[in-house]
């Protein structure tokens, strides 16, 4: 194969980049620089301190310009951080951005070796493959797609509620979809927050009524999103509105047909009080409820059931006649530029650590269940009573329950530290009882949380560094007969510690939502191994996503308390913003392209791509790409039988003259 085309002289301009000592203590950048000087086509070889600094990128603009260089190559940091900032200085300097390569010889050389020459040598030879490979580099042209304004929030956490209210205040209309009967999800179950101890609903109930009354917000709950299609800018989202046997807009939450339901007292569990509590098959979830409407649940209404009923609820609200049992399910198809997820959590099962008693000892709760008893909406109005009655004495918190564990999950969920101690202040609050947490370790980075340690301190609270071993009920000793006991290593005593408590209390982590698999799916995201979602970057785009127009918010991502999943949630609707006002995005054209007269129909391509970007067109029998869906993974080019589908940027004379490049001696 021949290494230069016909189509005049080649030009090549090379840079190597110290990048401080990331990349010049391992490898000898002058001496690349030298060879690369060697190579055919190369007129100018350089290597510079820090080439994505100012003065770097002005030193290739003047390079192109005063030696009429029509290649460049710049071996230096990784591509997914610096190839769009190269780029924009090449075209800068005059010269179609595409004619530029890039080497990685940080991550893919100096990171990962410790022999000075080895490194060199193998930095020399990928040099050379890059100048190889750039001669037969083609001028492409980036595709504009222009942006749907409008934007879907799903999740109706404290982070789906700001960025929709952020997007909605700044003009744009917004789609908010929430598969519970109201927003505010977890934050909905709290008395007050750490660390200032503000009452949770106080800051959040005015959120809430503020997304419902917003002229740019278009709020639905008791709804899921099904089906996603299109691309950034333009997808179609379908949407399942479940029934709640309730017309909304006639409803004014009276309450009148809970009241007349054939079930006179309330027997099935409450979601909402976490199983501590009883409702009727037609409940309100919470008096702070948004909306403010009814639901009637199919699962334990008589009439949805069975059809046989008395049908009391309807004759209670007979003067607005809001009850509907014909309600089926709706699918409502929405177009929208952007989409923020905003998904949430789900808490770790204390179940599944049995040797803590949960769900075998009455009095071992979680730390959410003491949530809703120490809050006055709670199912005991804000008194903590033990099963028997009585008022705890002394209690025990065990925190890291399903987090930092090897056999759970390995994951800190950041927040259990900080909840514990609000949690044992309130519970001193309200019994004066003696409280003891005991910790791995005491995990207080936020602002005021240091100091918020240090009241719990002053307050009494006693703490005692070890993992717990178990909680039993035996009794050794007379001062342990009726008492929970917990048996657990002191580490800083040096001793193994036998304490009763009335209570024991579970900080149980947090996990990615049990259907986080197949929102991930639906939404074409990447995951964790933890199975949050994956952003695009950790520090320069955490709310970004691999899949353009879609970003991620607030716990889905990963643990975080209420600011921080504010803070992302703002974020991540300020990118939406930048999208939505600029008016449209630029495409990279490595893109998968058919060349029709080779193709031969045969489809196989069309179910592989994770984009469905390809359709088949049955009056050419041919294979057609889609080009703004089609994100050039390469997997229909590498499967196509006959070789008709290739890619722009991943040419055969392109990847071959690489290849050689990178297999030559030096």
């Amino acid at each position: 194969m021949t290494n230069t085309p016909t189509n005049g002289e080649i030009r090549i301009g090379f840079y190597v980049c110290h990048c401080g000592h990331n990349i010049g203590a391992i490898v000898d950048c002058p001496a690349v620089a030298k060879y690369a000087a060697s190579l055919p086509g190369v007129v100018l070889s350089r290597d510079y301190k820090y080439m994505c600094s100012d003065p770097g990128q002005e030193l290739i603009q003047q390079d192109i310009r005063e030696h009429k260089l029509n290649r460049v190559v710049v071996a230096s940091c990784s591509p997914l951080l610096h190839e769009h900032t190269f780029r924009t200085a090449v075209e800068r300097g005059g010269l179609n951005p595409f004619y530029f390569q890039m080497v990685n010889i940080r991550e893919h050389d100096s990171w990962v070796h410790a022999d000075r020459p080895e490194a060199t040598h193998k930095a020399k030879a990928l040099a050379r493959a890059a100048i190889e490979r750039v001669r037969f580099h083609e001028p492409l042209q980036t595709t504009r797609v222009p942006i749907n304004p409008e934007v879907l929030v799903v999740g109706g956490g404290i982070a789906g509620i700001h960025a929709a209210l952020t997007l909605g205040n700044a003009g744009k209309k917004v789609f908010l979809v929430e598969r519970e009967p109201s927003i505010g999800g977890h934050m909905a179950k709290f008395d007050k927050t750490f660390p200032t101890l503000d009452c949770a609903a106080c800051i959040l109930t005015p959120k809430m009524s503020a997304v419902r009354s917003h002229e740019n917000v278009t709020l639905w709950t008791y709804s899921e999103v099904v089906k996603v299609e299109g691309y950034v800018g333009n997808y179609k989202v379908t949407i399942r509105r479940k029934p709640r046997y309730i017309h909304e807009d006639l409803c004014v939450g009276c309450q009148e047909c809970i009241k007349a339901c054939v079930y006179k007292d309330a027997r099935f569990p409450d979601e909402f009080n976490v199983g501590l509590s009883k409702r009727k098959p037609i409940y309100i979830p919470f008096p702070q409820a948004v909306p403010q409407v009814v639901l009637i649940d199919p699962e334990r209404c008589l009439q949805v059931k069975t059809g046989k009923c008395k049908k009391t609820c309807l004759e209670a609200c007979a003067d607005r006649n809001a009850i509907d049992f014909s309600q089926k399910e709706q699918l409502v198809e929405i177009k929208v530029g952007t989409i923020i997820l905003s998904t949430g959590f789900k808490l770790f099962d204390a179940e599944r650590i049995p040797q803590y008693g949960y769900g075998l000892y009455p009095n071992v709760v979680t730390s959410l269940e003491l949530e809703r008893l120490v809050t006055s909406s709670g199912p005991t109005g804000g008194e903590i009573i033990l099963r028997n009655g009585q008022k705890p004495k002394t209690a025990g918190f065990i925190l890291c329950v399903g987090s930092r564990d090897t056999r759970t999950n390995r994951w800190c969920s950041r927040t259990c530290c900080m909840h514990s101690m609000k949690l044992a202040q309130l519970f001193k609050e309200h019994t004066e009882a003696d409280v003891t947490i005991f910790y791995m370790d005491i995990r207080a980075p936020g602002k005021g949380c240091e100091e918020f340690y240090d009241k719990s301190l002053r307050e009494g609270i006693r703490f005692v560094r070890g993992r717990v071993a178990e909680v039993t009920d035996w009794a050794l000793a007379p001062e342990e007969e009726g008492k929970l006991v917990i048996r657990v290593e002191d580490t800083l005593a040096g001793f193994v510690r036998r304490i009763p408590v009335d209570m024991i209390v579970l900080a149980v982590g947090m996990e990615p939502q049990k259907d986080a698999q197949d929102m991930r799916r639906l939404f074409n995201l990447s995951c964790s191994t933890e199975g949050w979602f994956l952003e695009k970057h950790p520090k320069l785009a955490p709310v970004s996503t691999f899949t353009d127009g879609i970003f991620i918010a607030g716990c889905c991502q990963g643990p975080k308390d209420i600011p921080d999943s504010i803070a992302q949630a703002g974020a991540a609707a300020a990118e939406a913003l930048a999208l939505i006002d600029k008016g449209y995005i630029e495409q990279e054209p490595n893109t998968a392209y058919v060349s029709e007269p080779d193709c031969s129909g045969c489809k196989s391509c069309i179910p592989l791509c994770p984009y469905t970007a390809i359709t088949f067109d049955e009056a050419t029998n041919k294979a057609h790409i889609n080009e703004a869906l089609c994100k050039g993974c390469g997997t229909c080019v590498a499967s196509c039988p006959s070789s008709s589908i290739r890619q722009h940027l991943f040419e055969d004379q392109q990847i071959f003259s690489e290849i050689e490049g990178i297999m030559a001696e030096n």
